[in-house]
């Protein structure tokens, strides 16, 4: 399981971070600090995988602290976010090599994203010892593809083949929920899959009226 340091100052946002991260079951928190310098603090003692890094913060802003990241040598992706979206720190930060960048607010599905580019990132190099062309392309986002095409934005692969491994291993008819619940994803990302998956044929769908109550939408691998 990948561990995750949130660095913001606000206790509600940072809640809200934390649930984020706790809806992929791939992911845990290690822990929540205030400001970069409580963070750099923190990870002289622990190691974290990931970092969701807040910009605007007092005693030490996220661009400083991201520097100073860096100048450490401290092994860990970070995800910058922000409430601004001037052009200036969105140049800097991603000149200090940040995954993803997000402005708030951001919503559970955009979060979820930023863990699949992690995840993707992380297994292409542990899976090679060498890297050719389309590994270099795929750790720098500008050619992640499916078995089939390039994938639209929004839709990442390694989400997109836990979906088709679940619905390979379980043939009936299949409500979201149990997906979700299955996958460990929110409920909204496996709509927002499975909606593509129907678009492009994959799986098919399919009212289920035998609910007891309000009927639901089901789907089954074509």
């Amino acid at each position: 399981m990948y561990k995750v340091l949130i660095v913001e100052d606000d206790p509600m946002v940072a809640m809200i971070n934390s649930h984020y991260v706790e809806q992929n079951k791939d992911f845990s928190v290690l822990s929540i600090c205030k400001n970069g310098q409580e963070a750099l603090e923190f990870l002289q003692k622990e190691d974290a995988d990931l970092i969701v890094l807040d910009v605007f913060m007092p005693l030490m802003d996220g661009v400083e602290t991201l520097k100073q990241i860096r100048q450490k040598k401290i092994q860990a992706e970070v995800v910058m976010v922000t409430a601004a979206n001037d052009t200036a720190t969105l140049e800097e930060t991603m000149n200090l090599g940040v995954l993803d960048y997000l402005i708030k607010p951001f919503t559970l599905e955009r979060f979820q994203i930023s863990l699949e580019k992690f995840i993707e990132r992380t297994t292409t190099l542990k899976q090679n010892t060498t890297l050719d062309q389309s590994c270099i392309d795929s750790l720098f986002s500008k050619s992640v593809k499916s078995h089939r095409e390039d994938l639209p934005k929004g839709i990442q692969k390694h989400t997109l083949d836990s979906l088709m491994q679940y619905f390979n291993e379980n043939p009936g008819w299949q409500a979201v929920d149990a997906i979700a619940e299955k996958l460990g994803i929110s409920i909204v990302t496996v709509r927002h899959y499975v909606s593509y998956m129907v678009q492009e044929k994959i799986i098919r769908e399919e009212i289920n009226y035998k609910t007891g109550g309000r009927p639901s939408m089901v789907y089954k691998k074509n």
